[in-house]
């Protein structure tokens, strides 16, 4: 069995490498039989060194066998380089399968050119939906979704998102509830994360208290992520923001108005915005510098030094998909900085809160909500941490399916 696996963010080498690791252990348990062959390739969406290399060399990663450099560029001409060229590797590597990740310009091209050389598609992180056909994540995955035989769901509302399109489990779709796979890699990578990242030290973050702080009541997950141990006497203080979606960065009033909030709430306690490139350019571009007196900023962070400053923040102030689960998985109040979002699940268990771009509004629900104690329990709604295990067994299940794709009209 013969995987070509595309990749081209940086969340999505997170994923990919829970899977690979998944697939290197069915290799192991299996060594006079079927075995699986992966092929990475990585289209060079992302192209800067930590946003890209760092993570491959802290994680531990596969180097890819291809990468395709693609770089940055308008949606269309990104999507149809990346088109093209992974047609290029298809046919050279001539696999059973094809497996995409999540909702980026990679995914839909990944799908796009398996599909019409009749590969069948695995979609991981299938049936997400926030119903703004505005972004362009949310085109990504309805396409993708359509044209995929393999759907991996991470929650049962992504079950019912599909089924509400007519794609359900049966002849011509594999449609299974998995979990979460970047559930599995928060679990894999946070213990390393506390031994290795000095980054609340570096940010110089940490504050000195005589009481004990027990963070367990804030550690809900099924399989125990790591906590602060009893008897440490220090205590970071601070808000960790992200920022990088289009429809804030590239609106210069909505970019203007979330910075502003980031900088009245940083007067207080400090924010902490690790620079996604897309925002930079963007903030010079529009001289929004001003706007962040009160706001530390700083490069981009790896991997474990991101899920360091996540766990340990006082609240999360975010655009991302990724981090609005990552904080729920800590325990970590998340405020969002959209008007909608996907992973609806979080907003749903009272942790995750949507406020929107308007400064007035972000800071108030930041203040009302850090003003009174919430007591939520983790519902294992992302499932048990081993979706990717349960990924490979269900391809290798399907190892007989005929190579015909199906799609429907979206």
């Amino acid at each position: 069995m013969k995987i070509v696996t595309v990749i081209g963010a940086r969340p999505q080498f997170i994923k990919a490498a829970a899977v690979s690791r998944a697939i290197q252990a069915f290799n192991r348990s299996r060594p006079s039989k079927i075995r699986i062959q992966e092929i990475l390739v990585h289209t060079g969406q992302h192209y800067d060194y930590l946003m890209d290399r760092v993570f491959f060399e802290e994680l531990k990663l596969r180097t890819p066998q291809y990468h395709l450099g693609v770089g940055s560029g308008s949606h269309g001409r990104q999507t149809g380089l990346m088109l093209e060229r992974i047609e290029t590797v298809l046919e050279r590597e001539k696999p059973d399968r094809v497996m995409v990740y999540g909702d980026t310009n990679s995914t839909l091209a990944g799908a796009l050119a398996a599909a019409k050389l009749n590969i069948p598609v695995a979609h991981v992180e299938a049936g997400l939906r926030s119903y703004n056909r505005i972004m362009p994540e949310e085109i990504n995955r309805l396409l993708t979704d359509h044209l995929s035989t393999f759907l991996f769901c991470p929650t049962a509302q992504a079950v019912k998102n599909l089924a509400k399109e007519g794609i359900k489990d049966g002849k011509t779709k594999i449609v299974k509830k998995v979990g979460d796979v970047m559930y599995d890699s928060v679990l894999y990578y946070s213990k390393l994360a506390e031994k290795e990242s000095t980054i609340l030290r570096d940010l110089n973050l940490i504050t000195r208290h005589s009481a004990f702080r027990n963070l367990k009541s804030r550690s809900f997950a099924p399989n125990s992520l790591p906590v602060r141990q009893a008897g440490e006497l220090e205590t970071p203080n601070y808000y960790l923001a992200t920022l990088h979606r289009s429809e804030n960065t590239d609106n210069p009033k909505r970019l203007k108005s979330i910075l502003a909030a980031l900088n009245e709430i940083g007067k207080e306690v400090p924010v902490i915005l690790p620079l996604h490139p897309r925002t930079k350019k963007m903030i010079k571009r529009f001289h929004l510098i001003s706007e962040t007196r009160w706001v530390k900023l700083i490069d981009p962070l790896s991997y474990l030094d991101m899920i360091k400053l996540e766990k340990h923040a006082k609240a999360i102030l975010t655009d991302s998909g990724g981090v609005q689960k990552e904080a729920y998985w800590f325990g970590v109040p998340c405020f969002t900085l959209r008007d909608e979002t996907e992973w609806v699940e979080t907003v749903e268990s009272g942790w995750n809160v949507l406020v929107g771009a308007e400064k007035r509004g972000i800071v108030k629900a930041v203040k009302d909500a850090m003003g009174r104690r919430r007591i939520l329990r983790h519902r294992g709604i992302f499932g048990d941490g081993k979706a990717s295990e349960k990924i490979i067994q269900i391809i290798m299940e399907y190892a007989s399916h005929p190579k015909k794709i199906y799609v429907m009209d979206v």
